[in-house]
């Protein structure tokens, strides 16, 4: 009797960051995702130790998404031995060709800024990967259609189905002899401002489900209304607005509800800088992936011109020493790194500012502490005051939210086998976990870190 399917774990397990999954059948090794951990040093060190699985050994790759906790370890898997392709909707592979050797180059600024510095414990500091890596990487992906079955691997056979969420996101559902299982992806919200609801649930005999707002439901303030309340109170006392926002999706939101925002005369004319080359090229993306979002071309062409793009490292320089009000939005979403952390290690200790956030914030990261009500961050060896105002607009998520997953996995009228509640914060996962189990009366649990169960 031949040894049956197994799915390991290898991310996305007590974490909403470095989503990895790896199907093993017959002479396959099909790896789902290829995020980096991110937050807490104990995380971030698993990017940085050698593989669960040496490179060599995978035989496939796909994508659902492209942000980074989804993509951007495949640098290191592509460097250190993975030949094959990666599939992936062709969203996804425009995005990954901006957002990966941009975290490459990033990663690189870094090294070289801590050993001029001085402030890294590293002699010296070391990027996790560069810019060439990353294009390497990029040289591996292959565009497939959404709802095209294509082959994978050896008696595989995949397709791509809307997630909502971003540009180009899918839940992945894979046929393989003897059985499915369909990877949710990140799944987006119903009624998102900006993107389409994520199509129904597919029928398949084992799921993966995320789980990242697994115990809580997004305030149904407007988005609009909730944003325009914090601008205009910030504006009242002579302040700016600093955003951190993730270059791809939230940073296009914001920038089309402010531009809403203006057009009403609901918020002030106050001058919005966008300040990320990243996010500035991924906007432009819009235009060519009409089918995925809500937005026609004339609003397309509004959000495009809704601020004053950025490019030179100067001119990012100049926003933190001027006195005037603005919005600002700038990389990265949680404030791990990229250019937003040199603002607020300007502008966090004014209180008349407030830093904004728009997304979820994972344990262990600036923007987790922030919320959280931290009065000092630390940034490059140094502490900074939080003086400012923190605000956090959790509708904005492109996220579903604990009722809405739930909703999702009623779309469809089949029972998984079994469903594993992953990508999410243990809080989060377990009350999910919970939930489908009483609500559904699905059989379900919540994988470790690197567990290998078997597909019966």
């Amino acid at each position: 009797m031949s040894k049956p399917p197994t799915l390991s774990f290898f991310g996305a397990t007590g974490t909403v960051t470095g989503s990895r999954y790896l199907l093993s059948h017959r002479r396959a090794r099909a790896m789902i995702d290829c995020g980096l951990f991110q937050g807490f040093k104990q995380l971030r060190l698993r990017n940085w130790s050698p593989p669960p699985i040496a490179p060599a050994a995978i035989t496939s790759m796909a994508l659902t998404h492209a942000h980074i906790d989804h993509s951007g370890y495949l640098p290191i898997i592509v460097r250190d031995g993975y030949r094959g392709r990666v599939l992936c909707t062709g969203g996804t592979a425009e995005l990954c060709a901006l957002l990966l050797p941009d975290s490459g180059r990033l990663q690189e600024l870094d090294a070289e800024y801590a050993n001029r510095k001085g402030f890294s414990k590293h002699r010296p500091a070391l990027p996790l990967y560069g810019e060439a890596d990353a294009m390497e990487a990029v040289a591996r992906l292959k565009e497939v259609a959404f709802d095209t079955p294509r082959e994978l691997d050896d008696d595989m056979e995949i397709r791509f189905i809307r997630a909502g969420h971003i540009l180009g996101a899918s839940s992945i559902h894979l046929r393989y002899r003897g059985g499915s299982i369909l990877f949710s992806g990140d799944v987006g919200r119903p009624d998102d401002p900006l993107m389409r609801a994520p199509e129904p649930r597919q029928a398949s005999d084992y799921l993966v489900v995320e789980s990242t707002y697994g115990d809580r439901k997004h305030d149904r303030t407007p988005p609009e209304e909730a944003l325009a309340d914090v601008i205009n109170r910030t504006h009242e006392r002579g302040g700016s607005v600093i955003i951190p926002a993730f270059a791809v999706g939230r940073t296009q939101l914001i920038l089309l509800l402010v531009d809403r925002l203006k057009a009403a005369r609901k918020i002030p004319d106050l001058p919005v800088f966008l300040d990320s080359p990243m996010a500035i090229a991924a906007t432009s993306t819009f235009y060519r992936h009409r089918d995925t979002h809500r937005l026609s071309e004339k609003e397309c062409e509004r959000m495009c011109n809704a601020s004053r793009y950025i490019r030179d490292a100067e001119d990012s320089k100049a926003l933190d020493t001027g006195d005037k009000p603005m919005i600002l939005i700038s990389a990265s979403g949680m404030a791990t790194g990229g250019r937003i952390v040199h603002h607020l290690k300007a502008l966090a200790p004014d209180p008349r500012n407030t830093i904004l956030f728009t997304g979820f914030q994972a344990g262990g990261t600036r923007g987790a502490a922030m919320v959280g009500g931290a009065k000092q961050i630390k940034i490059h060896g140094q502490y900074v005051a939080v003086n400012a105002e923190v605000a956090a607009l959790e509708m904005l998520s492109a996220h579903a939210d604990a009722d809405e997953l739930i909703a999702w996995l009623r779309t469809c009228d089949d029972k998984p086998r079994h469903t594993f509640v992953t990508h999410g914060e243990p809080a989060a996962s377990d009350a999910l976990r919970r939930r489908i189990q009483e609500e559904l009366g699905w059989a379900v649990s919540v994988p470790d870190y690197r567990d290998e169960v078997a597909l019966l």
